[in-house]
């Protein structure tokens, strides 16, 4: 009796909550597993994803994007050994788990900090308010896989944005993972939009794309390209979170930069009566 030959699994796209092959048809080969090689179509057919999503994530109340994010920490928690499987570092996955808890403390929070009411020099409430700024890009740093990913989609997505994400071509499984984590979880289809493959590829339609609104060049390193798309995100005035720093601590407290940078800021007047 000969023995039995595993099924080899293949780690597709995120797309729109499903797990599409790229329209190419290409594939590469990481740590012995077929992984997709996105393509400019794929990231556009992402970014449809991620707009049609917007309107029902953004409308959403704070505390209930709250509750997801925490159960998306519960799920991961639930796969932390098939992450180390992949070769993450536990004390990385413990760390990844950790920060989808603290944004997720955050979602109710952040119109308290970030808005308020101003004084004016008239008899009016001048009140201002954070709105989600809408379709976020984002490039992956390379490292750590798991941890980084978290740190660029927890932020962004947690006040109301979509995003589309170009994974670390490099380290592709721990993202494709999570995107099965994210799948099973309360999340909405299309709210996280996940690519693997080469970033040269699909980052610069990312950021030429007139229906993205942000983009978050965190995990490009090379900075004759991310001027370069510096350059095609002025198109349409993306607001553009420059490559992190050579160096960078993820495992450091993140701050509310990358929340209050993908925010657009909404100012109402209402006149007090007499």
């Amino acid at each position: 009796m000969s023995e039995r030959v595993a099924v080899r699994k293949t780690y597709k796209l995120f797309i729109g909550g499903k797990f599409p092959r790229s329209e190419s048809g290409r594939s590469y080969i990481v740590q012995d597993s077929n992984v997709v090689l996105a393509s400019r179509k794929d990231a556009r057919d992402a970014v449809v994803a991620a707009r049609a999503a917007v309107k029902g994530w953004a409308g959403a109340t704070a505390y209930n994007r709250g509750q997801i994010l925490y159960r998306v920490a519960e799920m991961l928690e639930g796969r932390r050994e098939q992450f180390v499987a992949l070769g993450v570092p536990a004390d990385e996955i413990d760390a990844a788990i950790d920060r989808w808890v603290w944004y997720a403390g955050w979602s109710d929070k952040l119109p308290q900090v970030y808005g308020g009411a101003n004084p004016v020099a008239g008899p009016y409430f001048n009140l201002s308010a954070p709105e989600p700024t809408g379709v976020v890009a984002v490039a992956a740093p390379e490292a750590p896989a798991l941890l980084g990913l978290v740190s660029v989609i927890a932020p962004a997505i947690v006040t109301g944005n979509t995003v589309v994400v170009a994974a670390s071509p490099a380290q592709p499984l721990p993202a494709v993972t999570l995107a099965e984590v994210l799948a099973t979880s309360d999340l909405p289809g299309g709210v996280v939009n996940i690519l693997t493959g080469r970033i040269t590829e699909t980052v610069p339609t990312l950021a030429a794309h007139m229906d993205v609104n942000a983009i978050d060049l965190t995990g490009v390193s090379d900075a004759e390209l991310a001027a370069e798309l510096e350059v095609k995100a002025a198109e349409n005035l993306k607001r553009v979170l420059r490559p992190a720093p050579a160096g960078h601590d993820w495992f450091a407290d993140p701050g509310l930069a990358r929340m209050t940078t993908l925010l657009e800021t909404k100012t109402v007047w209402h006149p007090k009566g007499v």
